[in-house]
């Protein structure tokens, strides 16, 4: 019998293997009031803790997941169906995260004197918000939750983390390994479960901020909840429906490995991946040609396969039958198949990577697919292109291949997106710069090194020794 997400219904929350159906973990729904009072009670002693001391327990939360890495990374594996070597990197960027994040709140949310006068000082400093809540995705289940929790330690917050239902077991492991780094259990919380205590927790009256990656559909729902708290800060990752444009370039093998790498890494589980590939006309047939050549190559697998796999499956079978979906849509509405998406086992989740020529389809719907479809779109001007690029409520990544300096300059004077990227991919960006986009695709800059500004608040103090004050005007003589 098969075990899935889709066809079994449990009163506890159950993560399966992607890669084999296989049930992985099992535990309890938790308590919201519970979580968010904990982590309330624990506040105060957290943020009068010296800031050194909060960094040093978060190093030493680097040094746990430095000591358990592969056992992390082989439970990323199994509960995200992802290669190990794509694992494995992941978590490395967890402990990357770290230095990272010291070095951001030092730059961007340190002590400061500022000129003031009659002798006075102004000072400005930064306070934590207090509790935050964060919602992490399912297709890095460890490294961004991280890139939200880790700064908004260091300020001096503490945390509830409900990671998604979809990988409980890497929360788990990820909160396990804090606690385990001496970070007080109070200061951290888990919350596991699905929809209902993510809307309870984001609504709940203690909590001060949320902190969230996902998709559009659930970011915009958060944000209209707390559409009348102000009070509350709302930091939104909410992906994108991500453009490349191919130029004319003699490096059309080069370019096909970019387009591959943006569209087909993760199995195009990443809110950066290029969804749409924008190809002038006059280079079209050789662009196409060595993309599709090399696309076939692509070896699709489970985790632990020797030798490993470019990808594995996507996360199960309800999001691999919603893509199966837009493809015959696009197929229906006059698209043109340059390589299937093709079911490559009916009872688990793992796809081909498909390309469909787009241009002739009309209304093509502006969503974040989130899986292994790459849409291609042909055009004869560059203005068109961009015009193409731009033609989207998202706004996160885009890149170019391909054109001159000047194409470059007006590409990225023109195209709406927070990452714009020459001859590189659409993915990949470094926590070492700020992350996130426009529209759509969120607020803040989620998750890199600008998390620092909305994990505290500014806080500017006109401060003197001694009460010294005169009224020069307006007043009647002794």
């Amino acid at each position: 019998m098969n075990c899935s997400p889709e066809s079994v219904k449990l009163p506890e929350l159950v993560s399966f293997e992607p890669a084999s159906g296989a049930r992985l973990w099992s535990g309890p729904h938790g308590d919201v009031d519970a979580e968010v009072a904990t982590a309330r009670a624990a506040f105060p002693e957290w943020v009068a803790m010296a800031v050194t001391k909060r960094i040093e327990l978060c190093r030493r939360f680097a040094n746990q997941v430095r000591a358990r890495a592969e056992e992390m990374a082989e439970l990323i594996a199994r509960e995200t169906g992802k290669p190990m070597w794509e694992s494995r990197t992941e978590v490395e960027s967890v402990v990357a995260k770290v230095d990272i994040s010291v070095a951001a709140y030092a730059e961007r949310t340190s002590q400061r004197k500022l000129d003031s006068a009659l002798g006075g000082t102004m000072a400005l400093r930064h306070k934590p918000h207090g509790v935050m809540a964060v919602l992490g995705p399912y297709n890095f289940p460890a490294h961004l939750p991280n890139g939200h929790i880790i700064p908004a330690l260091i300020a001096g917050n503490a945390v509830v983390f409900k990671p998604s239902e979809k990988t409980p077991a890497v929360g788990a492991m990820l909160v396990e390994c804090l606690h385990q780094a001496g970070i007080p259990e109070g200061v951290v919380r888990l919350l596991i479960g699905g929809a209902d205590e993510g809307k309870a927790l984001v609504a709940h009256e203690d909590v001060d901020g949320v902190l969230f990656t996902g998709s559009a559909t659930t970011g915009i729902a958060i944000n209209r909840t707390l559409a009348s708290r102000p009070d509350k800060i709302v930091a939104l990752e909410m992906g994108g429906n991500n453009p490349m444009v191919v130029w004319d370039t003699p490096c059309i093998a080069d370019a096909a490995v970019l387009i591959i790498q943006s569209a087909f890494t993760s199995a195009g589980q990443r809110c950066s991946a290029a969804s749409r590939l924008i190809v002038r006309d006059t280079i079209y047939d050789a662009v196409i040609a060595e993309t599709k050549k090399l696309a076939d190559r692509l070896v699709v697998g489970k985790p632990f396969d020797d030798p490993q796999p470019f990808m594995g499956p996507v996360i199960d079978n309800a999001t691999a039958d919603g893509l199966t979906e837009s493809f015959l849509y696009f197929l229906s509405n006059g698209g043109r198949v340059i390589k299937h998406l093709v079911r490559l086992d009916d009872s688990l989740p793992f796809l081909s990577p498909a390309i469909i020529d787009v241009t002739n389809v009309k209304d093509r719907p502006d969503i974040e697919l989130f899986g292994p479809l790459l849409q291609v779109v042909k055009v004869s001007s560059f203005e068109e292109a961009v015009a193409e690029a731009n033609n989207t409520r998202f706004g996160l990544s885009a890149a170019l291949v391909g054109g001159s300096p000047q194409h470059y300059k007006q590409f990225w004077a023109n195209i709406r997106a927070g990452i714009v990227n020459w001859n590189r991919p659409t993915n990949g960006a470094s926590s070492k710069a700020p992350f996130g986009g426009v529209g759509l695709s969120g607020n803040h800059r989620p998750s890199a090194y600008y998390a620092a500004d909305y994990c505290a608040y500014p806080v500017v103090s006109n401060e003197m020794e001694q009460p010294r004050a005169t009224i020069g005007i307006g007043l009647k003589s002794d």
